[in-house]
């Protein structure tokens, strides 16, 4: 939102007497200038005040590193001079915690969207073609909080231990969901064993228990809640009853559940706000749904990605990209402000179908998407008015794989390898690289930047990069 719109928006909310004059600015600049969720602060995946370093080592530019208990891909977010993280430790001393099932899952068993139902498939502990094995270790499900000068533990949490009910992908893990935060509560989704609100001082506020996902192939869960005001949503894709539910950040207390027919998924709700209305966008193999915030019901819907949709949307003013990239390619700009199934109409105001990720999340940043090819280093930037490619499917040298996605600052863009490179590239029509650089873990998870820091959750340890750093 620029200056113009967002002081608008002041006066006018505080011409109500919604909000004192000032407030919601400083809410924005308080969000600015921290990494709140694990695609930054208005979840575009760019941090508007960041001015993290272009080049490190590890002798070079590291502030802090610091070895991480347990296994996990959650990526970090920082709010001030905390950083949390989640993981999940194996712990094989301790006892299970089992979970009972929650009443208001119970009233859904059966039941699908339009009644009737349909055959699930997959799911249950096994499967995988051999990629997934029976968990025989119970997993200590913990939230970190660190302190953002020193990287030493502030406080640690650690809600529930519990033996798995099923496995996961090789790449994968049991504390896979990114924490989010508004500076005043922290929600920590462990999926199956429970989502959990904290105060930045580690009390815990509530915790809700859903039920038992059961993905397919047994290749674990991955999505993560997205939070709005009041308001935090959780998206509970699987190979059984499938849901989207709202909750209540102070409380818990369930604001809405509608119910959803679709395969495991792993994207995170985007919440956005057009025309006075706030929806959650959800991306999906059979269609892609924006949800009232207020009420739970379905704005519009449109239908042409790819099985897996993965990657979570991103939108400007206008339009929401929404982009997936297994076993084909799609990728749909789809104009704000309207209702109704917008398949195939002139709603959806252009789409691509080569070079969109599977995995990884597009980047929306100065007019313009970065995405990449599949799971490869193979890096896509087009207009967002148009949809053209400025640089079609090409190679980046220096990287081996993606699973992050991309992120950039002060004219930067941050493009993360699997086996320990990076990239920082200049923001812009070209592909014009500025540095290459390289550390010793392997890395998974999407970076978070904030202030001059640039924070790493590897395999084994969370770096903390910055220029002023002296190791």
């Amino acid at each position: 939102m620029n200056s113009t719109l967002l002081n608008g928006l002041v006066v006018a909310i505080s011409t109500l007497g919604l909000l004192p004059a000032g407030a919601l600015a400083e809410t924005t600049a308080a969000t600015d200038r921290n990494w709140p969720a694990w695609r930054g602060p208005r979840a575009t995946g760019a941090a508007p005040l960041a001015q993290p370093p272009t080049t490190w080592s590890e002798t070079q530019n590291v502030k802090w590193k610091v070895a991480l208990p347990g296994k996990g891909t959650a990526s970090p977010v920082v709010w001030d001079e905390l950083v949390f993280i989640l993981t999940a430790i194996p712990s094989p001393e301790s006892g299970s915690k089992p979970v009972e099932k929650p009443a208001e899952s119970a009233a859904t068993e059966g039941a699908r969207p339009g009644g009737g139902g349909r055959p699930r498939g997959g799911g249950g502990s096994g499967g995988g073609g051999g990629m997934t094995e029976a968990p025989t270790v119970p997993q200590k499900f913990t939230v970190l909080a660190l302190d953002r000068q020193t990287g030493k533990i502030v406080w640690e949490r650690s809600p529930r231990t519990e033996l798995p009910h099923e496995g996961h992908h090789k790449d994968h893990g049991f504390a896979s969901a990114s924490p989010v935060t508004d500076g005043s509560v922290l929600v920590a989704s462990f999926g199956s064993y429970g989502i959990y609100a904290y105060d930045l001082t580690g009390k815990l506020l509530w915790e809700k228990q859903l039920g038992k996902m059961r993905t397919r192939n047994g290749f674990g869960e991955g999505s993560s809640p997205a939070l709005d005001g009041d308001t935090v949503v959780v998206l509970w894709d699987h190979e059984g009853d499938d849901f989207i539910v709202a909750l209540d950040k102070r409380t818990g207390k369930e604001l809405w559940r509608k119910l959803r027919d679709e395969p495991t998924g792993w994207c995170t709700p985007l919440i956005v706000s057009h025309g006075g209305r706030k929806q959650a966008v959800v991306n999906a193999t059979g269609k892609v749904r924006s949800y009232d915030l207020a009420t739970g019901d379905v704005v519009w819907e449109a239908g042409g990605q790819t099985a897996n949709a993965i990657p979570t949307a991103v939108a400007d003013a206008d339009h929401v990209y929404v982009m997936s990239g297994f076993r084909g390619a799609a990728c749909q700009a789809i104009t704000l402000g309207r209702r109704g199934d917008l398949t195939g109409t002139e709603a959806v105001s252009w789409s691509l179908n080569k070079g969109t990720p599977y995995v990884p999340s597009p980047l929306l940043t100065g007019g313009r998407l970065y995405f990449y090819a599949g799971n490869n280093a193979q890096l896509t930037i087009c207009d967002t008015t148009t949809g053209k490619p400025s640089v079609d499917v090409e190679r980046l040298d220096g990287l081996t794989g993606v699973y992050a996605s991309p992120v950039s600052a002060n004219g930067r863009v941050y493009l993360t390898g699997r086996d320990g490179g990076m990239l920082v590239i200049k923001e812009g029509a070209a592909l014009e690289v500025l540095s290459k650089n390289r550390l010793d873990d392997g890395f998974d998870s999407t970076p978070a930047l904030a202030g001059k820091d640039l924070f790493l959750r590897g395999r084994e340890s969370l770096y903390c990069l910055s220029e002023t750093a002296v190791k």
